[in-house]
C-alpha cells in the first residue's frame, strides 16, 4: 500500500501512528494493496486557502477530501481495484482546538479526521441522515477496531 504523509503544518504529529491508521481502514474497506493514499498535514492559513477555494466557505476547517479515481470500498471477496484513492488535508492546529474540546488528545481527533476524510474519499458522506448514520457507523468501527489492535502492538 502506498501511502504518502507529507507534515507541513509545523505541528509535531504521531505520524507513524496515522501510517498505521490508514493501513488498517484501507484492509477494512477492503481496497487494493496497491492503491495509493496521500496525508497532507499543513497550517491554518494554508488550509483556510483550501477551503475558500474548493468548499468556498471562509475559515480553516479541520479535514478536506479530494478523491482521485472514485475508488469504492471492496468486499472480502472482491476487492476494490488498485488506483489512486486520493488525498486527506488535515489541520492539526484546528484539530488541537478540537481536541481540547472534545476532552482528549489531538492524536485522537487527527486519527478520527483521517479515517473520516478516507470515507470520503470511498465515496461515503454525510448529508442525509442515513448517510450519516452509515458513514459514523464505519468510521467508529474502523476507530475501535484500530484502537484495540494498537493495545496488541
Amino acid at each position: 500500500m502506498s501511502i504518502e504523509i507529507t507534515n507541513e503544518s509545523g505541528v509535531d504529529v504521531d505520524e507513524a501512528a496515522l501510517q498505521r491508521l490508514a493501513v488498517y481502514a484501507l484492509d477494512a474497506m477492503h481496497v487494493h494493496r496497491d492503491a495509493e493514499l496521500a496525508i497532507l498535514l499543513v497550517d491554518e492559513g494554508a488550509m483556510e486557502q483550501l477551503h475558500v477555494q474548493w468548499m468556498d466557505e471562509p475559515g480553516p476547517t479541520d479535514v478536506l477530501s479530494f478523491p482521485m479515481d472514485e475508488l469504492r470500498p471492496g468486499t472480502e471477496d472482491r476487492q476494490t481495484p488498485a488506483g489512486l484513492l486520493g488525498d486527506v488535508v488535515l489541520c492539526p492546529q484546528v484539530a488541537e482546538s478540537q481536541a481540547k474540546e472534545a476532552g482528549h488528545s489531538l492524536l485522537d481527533e487527527l486519527q478520527m479526521l483521517t479515517a473520516h476524510g478516507m470515507l470520503h474519499l470511498l465515496g461515503f458522506d454525510h448529508a442525509e441522515p442515513q448517510e450519516e448514520k452509515e458513514m459514523f457507523g464505519i468510521q467508529r468501527d474502523i476507530l475501535v477496531g484500530f484502537a484495540m489492535q494498537e493495545r496488541r502492538r
